[in-house]
């Protein structure tokens, strides 16, 4: 599934970060652990195929992501990746099936109403369908950007501090949703977080 040799990035002012080889299977679920600074968003932005590294390989599925052009880049991500991000990136001006809707066009993909309602069935928030960002809660901008992540079927999902901002009760129930979404979809999981609530939930670690 995930497969990275050699990976190592230097940023602009001059630090650089060594990143241990890594092999995610299929359907594994794993936890990018760290404290704030380490790099974890950094690597996470690496796998997403969002930052080219400064040296090293990342395959996915046995393809060599930064020999992609930019085109099949975007494409490739669309269709493999899931990405929910520490804060929704939402199209304010599209209500939430015209955001799901938006997700299978970026990747090339045919638009699946039935699929979209699906997965926001699954999340519990289908009355949704046609609300806007501004109209929703920060729980429930949380589960569209997981439903906007799952509607392509994704063979990979990653999420960015995802309970970063959220009380005991709804970080338990983002962990949940991710992790049973994630299996019922047959996507490997990667959570990047330094929130000690979340590590119960998982057995293999990757620490930064």
């Amino acid at each position: 599934m995930i497969n990275i040799q050699s990976l190592t990035h230097v940023y602009e002012k001059g630090r650089k970060i060594n990143f241990p080889d890594w092999e995610v299977a299929d359907m594994e679920q794993w936890l990018l652990l760290g404290a704030s600074g380490s790099g974890k968003s950094t690597l996470l932005n690496i796998i997403s195929g969002l930052l080219k590294p400064t040296e090293g390989q990342i395959l996915i599925n046995n393809t060599e992501l930064y020999e992609l052009s930019a085109k099949r880049m975007d494409r490739f991500r669309g269709k493999h990746i899931g990405i929910v991000f520490q804060r929704p990136h939402l199209i304010r001006s599209l209500d939430v099936l015209d955001n799901l809707e938006l997700a299978a066009v970026m990747a090339g993909l045919k638009i699946d109403h039935e699929r979209n309602l699906a997965v926001l069935n699954d999340l519990g928030i289908a009355d949704l369908a046609r609300k806007y960002p501004d109209q929703l809660s920060q729980g429930q901008l949380q589960r569209v950007s997981v439903a906007r992540a799952l509607v392509n079927r994704p063979d990979l999902l990653v999420a960015d501090e995802p309970t970063s901002s959220l009380d005991d009760e709804n970080a338990a129930q983002v962990i949940q949703m991710l992790t049973s979404q994630a299996k019922e979809n047959g996507a490997a999981l990667i959570i990047a977080t330094h929130d000690q609530r979340v590590s119960e939930h998982f057995t293999k670690t990757y620490l930064l």
